[in-house]
């Protein structure tokens, strides 16, 4: 078994949300780069970050943020979501350092929307 440790990251820190409402955040670092550290100095394989804000914005709000967690440890890959729409978004995502791609509300409204972003990161993508 594997835990992949979660930072959601709304208006620039780490938080998690009572069952999704966004206006209902418990904030747990000020500075996301922190609860990252915070878990691969505890021997985490792999992290798990999502954008809430760029969820609710539908593109990325946090990229330069998510892009500096991509590249804490080369050995440790990313997982990120949040506001991905795009082929484009998800290319950027990847070149900024992120492993894998999370797709959830695209997925439902854009099947063929995974379909592209398999055939152009094949093994890369989340949904």
């Amino acid at each position: 078994m594997q835990l992949i440790p979660a930072i959601d990251i709304k208006d620039g820190q780490c938080v998690r949300l009572r069952r999704g409402d966004m206006a209902a955040v418990t904030a747990f670092y000020d500075d996301p780069r922190d609860a990252a550290r915070h878990w691969l100095a505890r021997g985490a394989r792999r992290l798990h970050i999502v954008d809430l804000d760029g969820a609710c914005a539908g593109a990325p709000v946090n990229f330069r943020l998510v892009q500096d967690l991509a590249r804490l440890d080369s050995a440790v890959p990313v997982q990120v979501g949040g506001g991905i729409r795009t082929l484009q978004t998800a290319a950027k995502y990847i070149d900024a350092g992120a492993r894998f791609i999370i797709i959830g509300t695209q997925a439902v409204r854009a099947p063929n929307f995974v379909k592209e972003l398999c055939a152009e990161f094949p093994g890369r993508i989340i949904v």
